[in-house]
């Protein structure tokens, strides 16, 4: 390959002149909430809880990129606004690449947001700056992933990731976005759809969760239903106790992402499901109907479920 793959976590190169996607000079700041999604439901100036508990608005969130990242980014949104918009059947017929490429640029746009935020803290107080092993790992590789927007990349095998899009009945002016960076997983309720991701279990949530996703097969969910699917899937997340490796392999004219196998170990892929713990989460994503946990888990053989 003549342009190598970009490895910011291997000296931790996050400065502000430096692009997030390429490596090259930085020419732009980069807005990771797309405008024409931040200008359609009245997101510019409402606020976003960072790791560190600091407040920024929607529009804040930028990060540095090249004139080479900002026109495939450009191209990107472009696409996904057309989709996004189309609704569920165009989003469902998506190419699953490409929808990659945009829930992981807008998760991966955050982290490197809050990982500038972080340096920049300790330089400030003089202290290092500490950061997990494997946090860096699943980071560095979403990123080398990420960079299949620029270098042609061929994923073999499994996918790295789940995604999965329903048809949902969202009140008009929906937005419902949420992440959880420890663990990458993703969702996004707008629209008449929902999608919840999981970007670095190697598909395993679908197995996992497969008699409820066969439940629901061919359903239209109403939104109480999709955020009890969302708890799962980021309960399940928190679960997941792997640490996935991937072998990034250069050839001639492309790189080739392939998987390595997740069941070597002796003990599951994933922890034991605790019914209490899942019912904390579940409390928090159905605030808006205001069950509490002591109603959920009345029954801690049969937690409420609308599913």
């Amino acid at each position: 390959m003549n342009a190598p793959l970009f490895r910011p976590f291997d000296h931790f190169d996050f400065r502000e002149d430096v692009c997030f996607l390429t490596g090259q000079e930085a020419t732009h700041q980069w807005q990771v909430f797309p405008a024409w999604m931040t200008e359609r439901y009245g997101l510019r100036d409402k606020p976003f809880k960072m790791l560190d508990e600091r407040i920024v608005s929607y529009s804040d969130i930028r990060v540095p990129v090249s004139e080479e990242a900002l026109a495939v980014l450009e191209s990107l949104e472009e696409e996904m606004q057309a989709a996004f918009t189309a609704g569920y059947s165009a989003l469902n017929d998506l190419d699953q690449v490409r929808l990659f490429q945009w829930i992981a640029k807008q998760v991966y746009g955050i982290i490197h947001f809050e990982v500038r935020s972080g340096l920049r803290q300790q330089r400030l107080l003089g202290e290092q700056f500490n950061f997990s092993p494997g946090l860096r790992q699943k980071f560095g590789n979403l990123h080398l992933m990420l960079q299949s927007l620029l270098l042609p990349m061929e994923f073999e095998g499994v996918l790295p990731w789940t995604i999965n899009v329903f048809p949902v009945e969202n009140p008009e002016n929906t937005f419902v976005y949420r992440d959880e960076i420890n663990t990458l997983v993703f969702s996004l309720r707008m629209g008449d759809f929902g999608l919840v991701a999981c970007l670095q279990d190697n598909g395993e949530s679908n197995h996992y969760h497969h008699a409820v996703l066969e439940h629901v097969k061919g359903k239209t969910l109403s939104p109480l239903q999709f955020e009890e699917l969302c708890a799962r899937f980021f309960y399940s997340a928190y679960l997941f106790n792997r640490l996935p490796e991937y072998s990034f392999l250069a050839a001639a004219d492309r790189i080739y992402i392939e998987a390595m196998p997740l069941r070597i170990a002796s003990k599951p892929v994933y922890d034991q499901w605790q019914v209490k713990t899942y019912g904390q989460v579940l409390e928090n994503f159905w605030k808006p109907w205001g069950y509490t946990l002591f109603e959920i888990i009345k029954n801690p053989e049969e937690p409420m479920s609308f599913l």
